[in-house]
């Protein structure tokens, strides 16, 4: 009889264990993200450069809220004409910060020729901003 409550007791506490150690992290998910285009509205940096040479751009873009942050550079295409476009991720759900604030990155161009380059950021969906420099 000592050895059926002793087993009994057992088992209870084993499903008592069980059953508060669930893990619940599906209630905790990772809100999903979603990435858009930011416009630029400026680019600051040299006009002259020398062959082999890295250049630093401050980059300038306005986000759609103050939740949104910096994902990357990426390549972009408007008709023929090629150029870049700032990427960046907003959270889904409702952001409290409204108003944004101009945000920067930087953008490092080096060339391995002498020529004239133009560096092209998309600052509408019809057209590019852009910024010439010369290597020398």
């Amino acid at each position: 009889m000592k050895s059926f409550r002793l087993n009994f007791a057992l088992v209870v506490l084993f499903l008592t264990i069980a059953f508060v150690s669930c893990n619940n992290d599906d209630d905790h998910a990772e809100a999903p993200v979603k990435t858009k285009t930011a416009f630029v509205t400026d680019i600051k940096g040299p006009a002259t450069g020398k062959v082999n040479d890295e250049l630093s751009y401050d980059v300038t873009f306005v986000l759609d809220n103050a939740c949104g942050e910096f994902v990357k550079i990426s390549e972009t295409a408007i008709g023929a004409a090629k150029g870049f476009q700032v990427e960046v991720k907003y959270p889904s759900e409702v952001c409290t910060l409204q108003i944004p604030e101009p945000k920067k990155t930087i953008y490092k161009f080096k060339s391995a020729t002498k020529g004239t380059f133009e560096i092209k950021f998309k600052k509408s969906e019809t057209e590019f901003l852009t910024q010439k420099v010369v290597i020398e």
